[in-house]
């Protein structure tokens, strides 16, 4: 498994609880965000309404996709605050790969939207949310490549 789904083996479902495989051909140059977040942090609960407005606007045209990876404390907190969001989600029952994801890549807090290049896995933009909050709301330098 290449690119970004090499962080998730294999444990990402749709909407629809369906497994993702990221080797589809409609997953092929998109840019993923890894959104860490959870229903009880009330920062979280601020950011994600702006994020699914972002992702609806923009996400076809933009061509990206987020997976929401949850540091809800229980499985019902979980689906409660993922049944308002439009997009992949992390299986809830994957905590040990959530926190060695969460410890790969340094996220020390939340929310934390982290984007990746979805074919090499690379990290384009460390702090998305700022960019969706303040910088670049419209979207227009998306996807925000750090130098």
């Amino acid at each position: 498994m290449a690119g970004v789904g090499r962080y998730l083996e294999g444990h990402v479902y749709n909407r629809l609880n369906e497994l993702v495989d990221f080797s589809e051909k409609k997953y092929r140059g998109k840019i993923f965000g890894l959104y860490f977040s959870a229903l009880w942090c009330s920062p979280c609960c601020g950011f994600t309404p702006t994020l699914i407005d972002f992702y609806k606007k923009y996400s076809k045209e933009k061509n990206f996709e987020i997976i929401f990876i949850s540091s809800d404390h229980d499985e019902r907190s979980f689906d409660e605050y993922y049944r308002k969001m439009p997009w992949l989600k992390l299986d809830y029952q994957e905590r040990r790969k959530k926190e060695r994801i969460s410890k790969k890549f340094k996220v020390s807090g939340i929310p934390t939207l982290l984007l990746f290049d979805g074919d090499t896995g690379n990290i384009i933009c460390p702090d998305a949310i700022e960019q969706v909050l303040e910088e670049d709301p419209e979207g227009k330098y998306f996807p925000w490549k750090q130098d």
